[in-house]
This record gives C-alpha cells, sequence and structure tokens, in this order.
C-alpha cells in the first residue's frame, strides 16, 4: 500500500511538500486532476493512426532485419556482438532521458503539431502517473516505434542491396544498431511496467529486480515532484552516474542562461490546473 501511495504521488507529495496557494488544496495527482483530464482529452484520432503505422511498420522491419542478422551470422564475431549489445542498451539508456528530459523540461502542449502530439503525454504522466498503465499496447509504443522505422529501414535495404562480404564487415555495427532499435521500441513498455504493481509476468518482475530493466522503486524517485532528476526510464543504469556529476542540472543552467526559458514552468502549469 505504501508503494501505490508513493506511485500516485501521495508519498512523493509527502516527502517533499510544495508552497500552499489558491487551489493547491486540490489533490495534484490521478486521473480526476482537471488537468490530466483535459490533457487526455487531447488525445486524436490522428494520433492513433499514426501511432497503428509506427506499431506496425516498425515490427515488420525488426522481424525482417533479425532473420537477416541470424542469416549472416559468424562465431568470429561473438565478442564483438556482446559489446555491441551492450552499447546498444546504453545508448538507448541515454537517449531515453535525454528524450525524457526535454520533453519534462522545455516546450509547451500548445506548441502547434508537436506540443498535443508528443509534450502532452509527458505532462499528463507527472500529474496521473498511473496513466500509462491504463494506455493499451499502441498508445503506448507507437511513439517509440516512429523513432526506429528510418534506421531500421535502412538496415533492410541494405541486407537487400550489400554483399556477404560486406555485411561481414559491418556485422557488428548492425548488431549495435538492431539492440539499439530494440530497447529504444521497448522504453515505453518498460516505463509502463515500473509503474504496474500487480499482475507482471514473473520474468518482467525477475528482470526488474535484477536491474536489467528500469525497476519500479528506482523509477519512483523521478517522480518525487518537481521530477528533475533520474531521467533515463529504459534500464536507469545511467541515472546514477549522471545526477553524480549534474549533467541535467548544469544542462538546465547553461539553456536558462542562453534562452531565458525557465525548467519546467508548462510542467508545473498544468500541476496548477485546478479546473
Amino acid at each position: 500500500m505504501a508503494s501505490m501511495l508513493e506511485e500516485n504521488g501521495g508519498g512523493a507529495e509527502a516527502t517533499n511538500p510544495e508552497p500552499q496557494g489558491p487551489g493547491r488544496s486540490i489533490v495534484r495527482w490521478g486521473q480526476h486532476h482537471a488537468g490530466a483530464r483535459e490533457l487526455a482529452s487531447l488525445y486524436s484520432p490522428g494520433k492513433r493512426c499514426q501511432e497503428w503505422l509506427s506499431v506496425i511498420l516498425c515490427f515488420s522491419l525488426m522481424a525482417f532485419n533479425f532473420i537477416h542478422l541470424l542469416a549472416n551470422f559468424h562465431l568470429g564475431h561473438l565478442w564483438f556482438i556482446l559489446l555491441s549489445i551492450l552499447a546498444g542498451i546504453l545508448t538507448a539508456d541515454f537517449a531515453s532521458g535525454l528524450v525524457h528530459w526535454g520533453a519534462d523540461t522545455w516546450g509547451s502542449v500548445d506548441l502547434p503539431v508537436f506540443g498535443k502530439a508528443f509534450i502532452r503525454p509527458f505532462r499528463e504522466h507527472h500529474i496521473d502517473p498511473t496513466a500509462i498503465t491504463r494506455h493499451d499496447f499502441i498508445e503506448t509504443n507507437g511513439d517509440n516505434c516512429m523513432l526506429t522505422i528510418v534506421p531500421l529501414a535502412n538496415m533492410a535495404f541494405n541486407f537487400l542491396t550489400l554483399s556477404p562480404a560486406e555485411i561481414y564487415h559491418i556485422y557488428p555495427w548492425y548488431c549495435y544498431l538492431f539492440a539499439l532499435a530494440i530497447f529504444v521500441t521497448l522504453t515505453n513498455q518498460i516505463h509502463k511496467w515500473s509503474h504496474t504493481y500487480f499482475g507482471l509476468p514473473p520474468p518482467v518482475v525477475l528482470l526488474q529486480d535484477w536491474h536489467i530493466i528500469l525497476p519500479r522503486k528506482h523509477h519512483r524517485i523521478h517522480h518525487v515532484s518537481p521530477h528533475e532528476t533520474y531521467f533515463c526510464i529504459t534500464t536507469g543504469w545511467l541515472n546514477y552516474p549522471l545526477e553524480k556529476i549534474g549533467f541535467w542540472r548544469n544542462l538546465e543552467d547553461l539553456i536558462q542562461g542562453v534562452t531565458g526559458e525557465k525548467p519546467r514552468a508548462d510542467d508545473l502549469k498544468w500541476a496548477h490546473k485546478v479546473k
């Protein structure tokens, strides 16, 4: 029960209370929050269509490339393959943090096209963290699938046009790209699992416990207001070292100094919405 309270924001509110003001007596977190309801209503049929197309294309290309990776496998590549996979996972974790930080910290839902399509889910997630657990597979993974279509399509084209000798020389690079594509594609699904406290398949729980994918307890650190740390949501491996060197804070200070924009101003605006 304590973990569920933290996940829905009660624990975060208790450990890090925010200043009170007009309307701040309203519960900030949850699907009944005024801002959460408005943000959820902005999910459009056009957005749904884009997500469906992205999922279909992504997984079709992934299956095609996996078959060709198997067909071109050589035992002499084994150590390069393992290193490539590890590098792909680390790159995906850093990329997840960079995108998550950027969408959490900057921009506005009011931006034309991009705001409602891509920033809206991030704003909704902070005031209704469990909304993601009510999203189906398409809504959860559509945007991440879209990101991987171009590199997967380029890989498929090269498998069809390059000679076996050429593929042999770039095979470790393709293993890296394929591992990166898989973990980028799965990032939002992993993120969803980190907010799911009941009914997870045992293998998923085991991967979380071993910190091979983002653990639930680890991700709760990000959901302590004002959501300014632990942005990496694929494995979370890079969260601690990036926090220790102040990576995100220094980047925010640099951008604020150059542009004058205040980090997370739009996020706070939606959190304060009461009607």
